[in-house]
């Protein structure tokens, strides 16, 4: 499923880079080489974040 249509990011791409360590959508984001456009997608990716940092490792 596409999260993010401005920058074409994938939720399976968010996921892992949550589970990578970042927590904040702006550095979620910029791991995967862009950043925030038109802040659409920012309620989805951060529920998306959030369920991620409770995964455990």
């Amino acid at each position: 499923m596409i999260v993010c249509s401005c920058n074409a990011i994938r939720e399976q791409e968010l996921r892992l880079a949550a589970r990578q360590g970042h927590a904040e959508v702006e550095a979620v984001y910029a791991r995967l080489g862009c950043e925030v456009n038109c802040g659409q997608c920012v309620p989805f990716a951060l529920e998306i974040i959030e369920e991620e940092s409770c995964v455990p490792a």
